[in-house]
């Protein structure tokens, strides 16, 4: 297939996807026929289609059709400079979570060594990054899902990262006994979406295990939230990620516990709370 015909079947596939609802018909078109054919993006002009492409792209283009995730037909998601790999039974980790990986990162800049705990690690993408960015820290990824443990590691080895993937609930109040008062950084994607039957079909595509949180979204982070608490050493600090309609209640629960500072509201790039920070006070 020459590279004009390619443009060809792309645009017709960017037809299919628009017709379908999905939100971003020509970029998936041209990121799913670049996975295929293992070229970037850019090199799609100047690229000849193997046989066997037109057939694989369409039962490709159908997935998407269906609205099965962009990462389950490509494999993969992108998560600030790192690919990791993805797919059923491990939650695809969205582009705004970086914001809280980023701050991760610059609330250790000051500390030599850093212990840190990533609590409901998923594909490991918090943990990776920050143990990229800081290959002097020792992060440990908690996740209660072997699938997406097996991620976890298999992300952390692909991407040059050393992690210390352990099974665990993120809401345990024994979790991690042996290390209670030492983190300097508790990072958490928790399940966080109130529960409700009409989101986006794609969302339905995760564990809901990762997605969902009771009627308000916030029994996880009413779970974690005493024992990052508890596992903080005075002046540690912690991050959690939240519905952007939660923002209050996620203050009012670190307030309750007793052991933090004045919590922070963090923006993602949109604008929206989507992030509660906040210091474990000394004493």
């Amino acid at each position: 297939m020459k590279p004009s015909s390619l443009r060809d079947v792309i645009a017709r596939a960017s037809r299919t996807l628009g017709d379908a609802g999905v939100p971003t018909p020509e970029v998936d078109a041209r990121l799913i026929a670049a996975s295929l054919l293992d070229v970037p993006p850019l090199y799609l002009s100047f690229t000849d289609a193997p046989a066997g492409f037109a057939r694989d792209y369409a039962d490709a283009i159908a997935r998407r059709a269906a609205r099965e995730p962009l990462q389950h037909i490509t494999g993969s998601a992108q998560f600030g400079p790192l690919e990791l790999a993805v797919g059923p039974g491990v939650f695809i980790p969205r582009p705004e979570t970086e914001v809280l990986a980023q701050w991760a990162v610059d609330a250790l800049a000051d500390t030599e060594d850093p212990l840190v705990v990533d609590l409901g690690t998923g594909s490991g993408a918090l943990a990776i990054f920050i143990a990229r960015a800081r290959p002097d820290a020792r992060v440990i990824a908690v996740e209660r899902s072997a699938t997406a443990r097996g991620y976890a590691r298999e992300n952390a080895a692909a991407n040059g990262a050393s992690i210390s993937v352990l099974a665990g609930d993120m809401t345990d109040p024994e979790l991690l006994e042996d290390l209670a008062g030492r983190i300097d950084l508790v990072v958490a994607n928790p399940p966080y979406v109130p529960e409700d039957p009409d989101l986006a079909p794609e969302v339905y595509f995760d564990p809901a295990e990762a997605v969902f949180s009771g009627a308000e979204g916030m029994d996880a982070i009413r779970g974690l939230v005493p024992v990052a608490a508890r596992l903080l050493s005075p002046g540690g600090s912690v991050g959690i990620e939240h519905d952007d309609t939660t923002s209050r209640a996620v203050c009012e629960a670190v307030r309750a516990a007793g052991r933090f500072a004045e919590p922070a509201v963090l923006h993602d790039l949109t604008g929206r709370a989507r992030f509660v920070t906040a210091s474990k006070l000394n004493g």
